[in-house]
């Protein structure tokens, strides 16, 4: 059965109760909507199933917003012995190039500069080990000509791609390629508006409580309850699972990363990758973005606590500078950093330190028929969502198709490319949908495409019209939904202030527009 979708432009995302009847009784009830939970919703609404997707507080409020933005092909992961999770990532990393979300993902060249600070005998294994990364692309049949081959090179093109490489001792370098995203949560709100669009209930600021296999109890923020009947309830909580399911053990591991202006990185088309000392399969990466940052990262150290919002230490800065500047001519400092960020991983318990523990996901089912899907990282989220969408409908019986997502396209992913004259932020933030956010945005504004696509203060890219369309059809209701999860700019505290007078506006003059 082919289920067609809604237009685009009709595809919102619900805040709390709101003015549209909640659906209290369906197939599947879906709780969490970071990236596992939205491609969750999106699996079984396009089984034909009915679907209500949940969160307590925002969409990509948790660990899918602070991601490194890659998606990553397992090479780490082969190297550890992880073999079958190493393939699997290279699987979905092709999936999510070519079909889900070519728009939002492009190809990064990833630079090892061969510098003292790496061995021979490591920078040897570097090279054994991209190779690998080669075959991992190829049996994923994910072409070269989306992800060239690697390669060695020599001294000069390192300096060509990487100027502000460490020249002396330098010895070439080893490249190769992976999946970039555009915006970790951009993918995660695309995912859940593509939900709606084949007919899920997604909303937010709807707390759960007494969930079972069958039912479930959502709480408003005014503190009103709403009882919920499904013939299955599926949790994607993240690092949050065992509140849900106390049988539930996790072993979360903090992933730090830094934010430093592009400036500091002057001339660099690529990603640089520093080795962790003592290691031959780690790395500290500083990875390039549209926005004119590097994002420089990334620690793995067990914490024994599950904050709201993770704390970014000093150590983990200290440790981060210290590895990234053993490649870089000129150290960074601490007055470079202009800003921080850190992700809990939900890794489940085992022996090992948290660096060590597999990527593995599990699909758990509690003594009540709660089924809970946790591990696993944001490249494999789609064979973790159709694994959890298998067990549901095998435990509750349900009629459904079998999973249609491998050919899924997210909204703004099909149709005719963008034309040239479309605002190339919108166009690489929302595809062929860009049209229908600027639409939507003068819609709800009556304000010009002039006003509406200039940046909103000076040196930050982003526009109003994607300001807008986040209150209009995506759910945020807050400047900090606009700024931390709708785009990125809250990562850097001076720029959120810039851009915090532009987000209000947006919600004023969002606000009432919504369908």
């Amino acid at each position: 059965m082919t289920i067609a979708p809604l237009p685009s432009a009709d595809a919102r995302i619900q805040v709390g109760i709101g003015d549209r009847p909640l659906s209290t009784d369906v197939d599947v009830l879906v709780i969490g909507l970071g990236i596992t939970g939205a491609g969750v919703a999106l699996d079984a609404a396009t089984r034909g199933l009915s679907v209500l997707a949940v969160d307590a507080r925002d969409i990509a409020w948790g660990t899918s917003r602070f991601s490194s933005k890659l998606v990553h092909g397992g090479l780490r992961y082969l190297a550890n012995g992880q073999i079958g999770v190493a393939h699997e990532s290279a699987v979905e990393r092709g999936i999510l190039m070519q079909t889900t979300a070519p728009h939002l993902i492009r190809s990064l060249p990833m630079l090892i500069p061969l510098t003292p600070a790496v061995p021979r005998s490591h920078g040897l294994l570097a090279r054994v080990g991209v190779a690998a990364g080669d075959l991992l692309r190829a049996a994923a049949r994910t072409p070269a000509s989306l992800l060239p081959r690697s390669r060695r090179i020599r001294s000069a093109r390192v300096l060509d791609l990487a100027p502000i490489v460490k020249r002396s001792g330098l010895r070439g370098g080893v490249l190769s390629y992976d999946g970039q995203l555009e915006d970790d949560a951009r993918l995660v709100v695309t995912m859940a508006r593509t939900a709606v669009a084949y007919g899920a209930d997604v909303r937010t600021r709807l707390r759960v409580k007494d969930a079972t296999g069958t039912s479930a109890v959502l709480v408003d923020e005014s503190g009103g309850e709403h009882p919920i009947r499904a013939r299955a309830v599926i949790s994607a909580a993240g690092v949050w699972a065992g509140d849900l399911d106390a049988s539930i053990t996790l072993r979360p591991s903090r992933g730090t990363h830094l934010v430093v202006r592009a400036d500091r990185f002057p001339g660099v088309a690529c990603a640089v990758m520093a080795p962790v000392p003592g290691h031959a399969n780690r790395f500290v990466f500083a990875l390039p973005q549209h926005d004119g940052t590097f994002y420089i990262g990334l620690t793995d150290e067990e914490v024994d606590t599950i904050p709201d919002v993770p704390e970014v230490p000093e150590a983990d800065i200290d440790f981060l500078l210290e590895v990234i500047n053993s490649a870089l001519e000129t150290p960074l400092t601490k007055d470079d950093v202009v800003g921080a960020y850190a992700g809990l991983r939900p890794l489940l318990d085992s022996d090992g330190s948290s660096a060590d523990l597999s990527r593995r996901h599990a699909v758990l089912t509690s003594s009540s028929g709660l089924i809970t899907i946790v591990g696993g990282k944001l490249t494999t989220y789609r064979q973790m969502a159709e694994d959890a969408v298998d067990a549901a409908v095998a435990a509750a019986s349900l009629g459904a198709t079998t999973c249609q997502t491998k050919n899924l396209p997210l909204l703004g992913a099909t149709g005719d490319s963008a034309p040239a004259s479309t605002h190339p932020r919108l166009a690489r933030r929302f595809g062929t949908d860009a049209s229908v956010v600027l639409a939507a945005a003068i819609d709800a504004t009556g304000l010009g495409a002039e006003e509406l696509l200039a940046p909103v203060a000076e040196g930050i890219p982003a526009t109003l019209a994607e300001f807008v369309f986040a209150v209009t059809h995506e759910g945020a209701t807050s400047v900090e939904d606009i700024l931390d999860r709708r785009t990125r700019i809250g990562l850097i505290p001076a720029d959120a202030a810039a851009a915090r007078p532009a987000a209000q506006r947006a919600l004023d003059l969002g606000r009432g527009n919504q369908a």
